[in-house]
């Protein structure tokens, strides 16, 4: 047998008739601890009947000597046995003494006729423990239910024949009754167990009186059993049954010996049967048989059932766990009867009204079955009840109600629409709602949809009766009532002034079909508002996108009809839709200006694509054209003016704009052009609206680049270009600026942005031919001259021709000074004469270059060999005139002092060994200089006379050294008085032998 194969399966029939009349065949295995007894079974064909044959068929004949001993009690058996061995021992020796006369030959036939007697009374009695067991066989053969059979008739007929239950073969016939009633009690093929297996096994073994080891090995037997016939059978559903029928077995087993199971049953030992094989047939066993038990209970369970349940469940060794999961499947099978029978009446064909009361009716019996199981969950005695009772829920277990959500939804709807059918709503039915909903196992968001929409149903429904009541309207407060409908449908305010908003919309619509709006109409909606108590505001909105959306379409239908198409027919459908549908101006001018801009987009679009500046300045006349002929019109008539009146010029400079334009207006031609006279004005016709503009919808880049477009379009003229690579240029009259001005009004450019730009364009061609003119940066008279010329041409204003030429000059003058810098040809003094002459040094010369000309005047310092070193010159003085920080320059020079003090020796040294007594002196100058910026310890050197010579000669030198210096030169030479005294006294000019020698130690 495969012990891997092992699944839950019904039983199989084979096991109930291993039984035959026929006597056991018995083999006895010995072992040290108990014994075992092998009940071997002849071979049955398995059956399909479910009854079970009699324990045992037929009654067993007694033969030989067995007769005798039956009709013999133990005190007879022993007399007999007295008799008969006495009786031998007396005939043997007549015999002998009366046929030989031999008294020895009597004692010989004495003995052999003894032997034969005790053979006789051996027989006998080793005859006893066969008939006791076919006692015992014809005995429970008389029952028709063995389970009629008591310990105590066992024990009589043991008594009765003498013998001990332990003797082997009484004890077979035990064993072999306890195996065929074990196999008799296990289900047939094709059915289950019922759950009474186990009490009756262990209440016959206990009659039986068969030791627990015995029993065990009988249960074994059985499984062997089980095993062969697997290994016979050929087809995979004998297979599967003989499968199933071990599993059941093995779940019996389990209980009859309880935890003595594991060592008494060794599965896995005989049968290869895993530990988690034998755990999943107790397992899926227990769990049949609790489910079984769990369709006794119906939906009027009660606190007994449930204490039923929880022992049934422990004494069938099933884990809180799976009963748990099986109690909830239970109970959802039990609701999804009522579901089931309310969903069939809700999708019927035939459905009627009476069917939704039915359906009401079924979803009722769901809620009072789980309202049950939530009043007997929080019971006193809880926790001895089975394990899930609880809420019920459709979600989950083997139904397939999760797939057919739709279904539920139609059933929570129509329990919401009973809920709701008097027009109001209890507490009662809100509280079973939002059970029903937990039990079909909704979301929050899809019941509430759902509920919002019935109760939007019911709500229009109570809204429409109060309207055609007259009730609404006889009411002094509008507001209480229709908040009090609200409370009594638990239906949200919100939703209820959105359901308004959308009456109001409808109402609305059906009055503007024809396009516009009567007094009546006006009337109507004024009243539907009063009584419904709509905001303003969202009066406004609700007639600004549905009167803006119809007047919307009539100016974009205007706005289509191009310059040519807007005639007298266009205008008065502009006027009647503006003034028509009753929209406000603001909103009216609002709408028409997303339409224009959106083509003025357009046209900006197509400028930007163009191939050239004149194709893109067409496409911007264009766009001027259209803005003068259909936008100013539409405008008008929007505003109902006439087309002919002048319109007013829009405010959209400040008065220091204003004077900033007449500063610059006098110089720059081209801004001045954009402000014809009268003459060219009339000529030009009405100007264009400025109220619509692109300031918005383009960045200011973008707008900007377009007037400059055009603006070098009317100072270029038209370039129209000709074969062999040549080019015509056409002047454009004066006029042009006139439409540059309108251009300026589209792109919503205020005038200061206007003369930036002029200024700018005239700024730019200046500094072009100013680069030329001062081109070595040297500005002359005659060059000044040219430049006022220059200035006047271009009609740039004089502040800022001159800022031009001073950035031009500024510009060659820095990169003059950064190169005499980098070159080495400006020192500290040209500095500060640049500064006199009101140089900006700071803008000209980089920090960097400004650091390296201080370390350079600072290392010229060191090295200047004066010895000097003023403090407040270096650390205040000079990094204050080339605008460095002082203390980073503080350390630049104490790094250089540092660095120069040791070179300044080693200097010192090697003019010494030249005998350049003035370069000694120069030398170590710069080391006291070097000492004075960061005073150092003494000096050493390797040859002590080189510094005696040193100090002889600088004391020595001419002019005389001050003092002080001295002194120091001494402390950092490391020189004594002693000896500082006596190279004094030397002559001068005298050197030491090691210098005259020229022992020159490095």
């Amino acid at each position: 047998m495969n012990p891997t194969a092992i699944s839950p399966s019904p039983r199989s029939p084979l096991l109930c008739h291993f039984l035959t009349p026929s006597p056991l065949r018995l083999s006895k295995t010995h072992s040290p601890s108990r014994r075992r007894y092998r009940a071997s079974f002849p071979r049955c064909a398995a059956t399909s009947s479910s009854e079970q044959p009699p324990l045992v068929s037929n009654k067993k004949e007694l033969t030989g000597l067995q007769p005798i001993v039956e009709k013999m009690t133990p005190p007879v058996r022993l007399a007999t046995s007295a008799v008969v061995l006495a009786a031998s021992l007396a005939a043997g020796y007549g015999l002998g003494l009366r046929l030989l006369g031999s008294k020895s030959i009597a004692l010989g036939g004495a003995a052999v006729a003894g032997a034969a007697g005790g053979a006789v009374v051996y027989a006998m009695n080793s005859a006893v423990p066969e008939v006791a067991a076919i006692g015992l066989h014809n005995y429970v053969a008389e029952f028709e239910d063995p389970a009629s059979v008591t310990k105590e008739d066992v024990e009589k007929i043991a008594s009765r024949y003498g013998v001990s239950k332990g003797d082997e073969a009484f004890q077979a016939e035990i064993c072999d009754i306890y195996c065929r009633y074990v196999t008799s009690v296990l289900p047939a093929e094709g059915q289950s167990l019922k759950g009474d297996e186990v009490e009756k096994i262990v209440k016959f073994k206990s009659a039986l009186g068969i030791d627990d080891p015995d029993a065990a090995s009988m249960h074994m037997e059985i499984g062997r059993r089980i095993f062969r016939q697997r290994l016979e059978t050929g087809e995979r559903e004998g297979d599967a049954e003989q499968r199933r029928a071990f599993m059941r077995l093995v779940y019996v087993s389990a209980l009859v010996f309880g935890d003595a199971a594991s060592f008494l049953l060794p599965w896995k030992r005989v049968l290869k049967v895993t530990d988690a094989q034998v755990e999943i047939a107790i397992r899926e066993n227990a769990k049949q048989l609790y489910a079984e038990r769990l369709k006794l209970v119906g939906r009027d369970i009660n606190v007994e059932n449930l204490v039923e349940l929880r022992k049934a469940q422990l004494s069938f060794k099933l884990s809180d766990e799976l009963a748990e999961e099986l109690f909830r499947e239970h109970t959802r099978t039990v609701a999804i009867e009522n579901i089931t029978s309310a969903l069939g009446v809700l999708k019927s064909r035939t459905r009627a009204v009476k069917s939704m009361a039915v359906v009401v009716e079924e979803l009722e019996k769901v809620l009072e079955f789980n309202n049950l199981l939530v009043s007997l969950k929080s019971h006193s005695e809880a926790a001895s009840f089975a394990r899930g009772v609880g809420p019920i829920s459709l979600i989950g277990g083997e139904s397939d109600f999760e797939r057919r959500m739709d279904d539920l939804k139609l059933l929570y709807r129509a329990y919401v629409t009973d809920a709701l059918s008097s027009g109001r709503i209890e507490d009662n039915k809100l509280v079973a709602m939002s059970q029903l909903r937990n039990i079909l196992g909704l979301g929050t968001r899809e019941a509430e949809a759902i509920t919002v929409d019935v109760t939007s149903k019911a709500y229009r429904k109570r809204l429409s009766t109060a309207f055609s009541s007259g009730d609404l309207e006889a009411q002094d407060s509008k507001a209480k009532y229709l908040q009090k409908l609200c409370q009594e449908l638990h239906f949200d305010a919100q939703k209820a002034s959105a359901i308004h908003e959308e009456i109001y919309r409808q109402k609305l619509q059906q009055c503007v079909t024809d396009g516009e709006l009567s007094d009546d109409n006006v009337a109507a909606l004024l009243r539907l508002r009063v009584m419904l108590c709509i905001p303003q505001q969202t009066i406004e909105a609700a007639h600004a996108e549905i009167c803006g959306s119809i007047f919307e379409k009539v100016v974009r239908e205007a706005i289509s009809s191009g310059v040519d198409g807007y005639d007298a027919e266009t205008r008065k459908s502009v006027r009647k839709a503006a003034h028509g549908l009753r929209l406000s101006r603001e909103t009216a001018m609002s709408i028409a200006s997303k339409a224009v801009r959106r083509v003025f987009t357009n046209y900006i679009r197509r400028a930007r694509s163009a191939e050239n500046r004149t194709e893109s300045a067409k496409e911007l006349k264009k766009m001027i054209a259209f803005n003068t002929l259909v936008v100013t019109e539409m405008l008008a008539d929007i505003k109902g003016e006439s087309s002919d009146k002048k319109p007013e010029e829009p405010v959209q400079e400040k008065e220091e704009e204003k004077d900033v334009e007449d500063e610059e207006w006098g110089s720059l031609e081209s801004l001045k052009k954009t402000r014809p006279d009268k003459e060219l004005a009339e000529k030009m016709g009405k100007p264009g609206q400025t109220e619509i503009t692109l300031k918005d919808d383009l960045p200011d880049r973008d707008r900007i680049d377009l007037y400059k477009t055009y603006l070098l379009y009317c100072l270029t003229g038209e370039v129209t270009r000709i074969p062999f690579g040549a080019q015509i240029t056409t002047k454009r009259d004066d006029s042009e600026y006139l439409l540059l001005n309108q251009l300026g009004g589209i792109l919503g450019l205020t005038s200061k942005e206007i003369v930036n730009i002029h200024v700018g364009l005239a700024e730019q061609a200046f500094r072009q031919q100013a680069e030329v003119i001062l081109a070595d940066g040297q500005l002359t008279k005659a060059r000044v001259e040219q430049l006022d010329e220059l200035q006047k041409e271009v009609g740039l204003p004089q502040a800022q021709a001159e800022k031009v030429i001073k950035n031009i000059t500024t510009t060659k003058m820095a990169n003059a000074i950064e190169t005499a810098v980098n070159q080495g040809r400006l020192n500290i003094k040209q500095i500060r004469e640049l500064k006199e002459a009101n140089v900006s040094l700071d803008s000209m010369i980089a920090v960097s270059l400004r650091e390296k000309l201080f370390k350079k005047t600072v290392n010229e310092i060191f090295s200047s060999g004066t010895g000097e070193f003023d403090e407040t010159e270096v650390y205040q003085t000079i990094p204050s005139d080339l605008s460095i920080d002082v203390e980073k320059a503080k350390g630049v020079v104490h790094d250089l002092a540092r660095s120069r003090l040791s070179n300044s020796l080693i200097q010192a040294v090697a003019l010494l060994r030249q005998r350049n007594a003035k370069g000694v002196v120069s030398s170590l100058n710069d080391l006291l200089a070097c000492d004075k910026a960061v005073p150092a310890e003494p000096l050493s050197w390797e040859v002590s006379e080189e510094l005696s010579d040193l100090y002889s000669i600088y004391s020595k030198s001419d002019p005389k050294p001050a003092p002080e210096k001295v002194s120091r030169l001494q402390y950092l030479l490391g020189i004594d008085d002693s000896t500082a005294s006596a190279l004094r006294e030397m002559e001068d000019g005298a050197f030491s032998s090691a210098a005259e020698e020229g022992n020159f130690v490095f």
